[in-house]
């Protein structure tokens, strides 16, 4: 263990942070730079090298790659912790969100093999002012801003009080081991830029811009853990319970605006599992289709969506092809999954998870009910098909005096958007004749001169 009066003085801020106790065990990601290493070093300090392990992730994506794990093995030997390096293979998309993503995987899995408490990043003051300015410049709303909290679960950034520069003189004035990454000087990635041009123009206007982001930053957080609360509550108070992803349309509509966006925002984040930063114009876009009779589905990304119908808003995640754009509302087209079927009178088939038979009788022996159809045989004639609805169908349901689109009928007999592809619709010669359960066409309706009856029945098949 190193003794060092700046290392000493680290730990003792480390510490005073609470989010480590001192009989605590934890996992250490080690990169090779200034910052990990001092994280590291204070870590050890607090408590003691047989519970700290380090963890170095070599992605093998740069010439000078292996100078990093050089300097992290020295730096954990240095300190007398085990350290642990994976070498990930990455895909070709974002390959600094992949990076951070096997980062932590990596980190996770070590962690719950030694069965440790916490995982710590060398995570700065600096990190978090850098991240604000550039999440404000790419997203909006208050939620992007919340990245980096000095807890998030298991993973905790004892030094986000403490500056870069600080770390650099720590790290130098302590004889700590550390190689500084290139690419961190080069304008290819946005964060570089933010670094190397927007804060030092940004620090000529302030001195404190830094401290300021940082102080802001941890002010957010203390608002958001007040806002949940009282979201909580809201929601508690419309009948929704702590972990349920849907509430009543003409419950969420009757809030205030900006509760109505964080109530929104919680379902979604309950359905998720995850942060997801519902901002006002898809909270807006949420709301218009709630409000509407035909109802509709907001994409919100990383499959998620909210969907809107029959007076309910509902979040779940969904791997449906064919989804809408982020923020705009689906097209409520005919369901297209389940291939038609033939259907000979008499018969049966099966469509879906129905199974649907049809009889001849002389005499009308059959009730009818909503999955019951009493038909004219004769005009029925002795083949029927059974499938989806599509765009464009239109029946003339029995006692309307008039046509209707099946997209109309099943909104105003509130049949929800995603059973509708689900519901059978029996046509004969092209033409509706029963859609089951919703309505009977006027046009293969019973009467006075009909030599005999078609019986369908529709049951949930076994």
């Amino acid at each position: 263990m190193i003794s060092s009066p700046a290392i000493e003085a680290l730990a003792e801020v480390v510490e005073g942070t609470g989010l480590v106790d001192p009989r605590s065990s934890g996992v250490v990601l080690v990169s090779g730079g200034a910052d990990s290493a001092c994280a590291a070093a204070a870590l050890v300090a607090v408590c003691g090298p047989e519970s700290v392990s380090g963890i170095h992730v070599n992605y093998g994506l740069r010439l000078d790659s292996d100078e990093d794990e050089r300097a992290a093995r020295a730096l954990c030997a240095k300190l007398r912790i085990d350290l642990h390096v994976d070498r990930p293979e990455l895909g070709e998309g974002n390959l600094q969100a992949e990076a951070r993503d096997a980062r932590y995987a990596a980190a996770e899995r070590l962690r719950g093999r030694l069965g440790a408490e916490w995982i710590a990043t060398g995570h700065t003051r600096t990190d978090i002012a850098e991240t604000m300015l550039y999440r404000l410049a790419v997203s909006p709303g208050t939620r992007p801003l919340l990245g980096l909290a000095p807890r998030n679960g298991r993973v905790i950034r004892p030094l986000h009080s403490v500056t870069r520069a600080e770390t650099r003189e720590i790290a130098a004035t302590a004889s700590l081991p550390f190689h500084d990454d290139p690419s961190n000087a080069t304008g290819r990635y946005a964060r570089n830029r933010i670094r190397s041009e927007v804060l030092p123009v940004l620090a000529e206007v302030g001195s404190e811009v830094e401290r300021n982001l940082a102080a802001t930053h941890a002010e957010l957080h203390e608002e958001a853990e007040l806002l949940s609360g009282l979201v909580g509550d809201a929601l508690d108070a419309v009948g929704v319970a702590p972990e349920a992803v849907e509430v009543d349309a003409a419950s969420v509509l009757s809030m205030g605006s900006g509760m109505r966006r964080l109530a929104l925002r919680e379902l979604a984040e309950r359905a998720a599992m995850r942060a997801v930063p519902l901002n006002r114009s898809r909270a807006a876009a949420i709301c218009r289709l709630a409000a509407k009779p035909e109802g509709g589905v907001v994409e919100l990304g990383g499959g998620l969506e909210a969907r809107c119908e029959s007076g309910r808003i509902r979040f779940g995640m969904t791997g449906a092809s064919g989804a809408a754009a982020p923020g705009t509302s689906a097209r409520p087209d005919a369901g297209d999954d389940l291939a038609p079927v033939r259907m000979d009178v008499p018969g049966r088939a099966r469509f879906g998870d129905w199974e649907l038979i049809v009889e001849i009788c002389r005499d009308l022996d059959a009730v009818p009910g909503p999955d019951v159809a009493t038909l004219d045989a004769a005009a029925l004639g002795s083949q029927l098909e059974v499938r989806a609805w599509r765009s464009g169908d239109r029946i003339r349901p029995l006692g309307l005096g008039g046509s209707k689109s099946l997209q109309d009928l099943f909104t105003d007999r509130g049949v929800p958007r995603s059973e509708r592809g689900r519901v059978p619709v029996v046509t004969a010669g092209g033409r509706v004749a029963w859609v089951a359960g919703v309505a009977v066409s006027e046009e293969f309706r019973l009467g006075e001169r009909s030599s005999g009856v078609a019986v369908i029945r529709a049951r949930p098949a076994a």
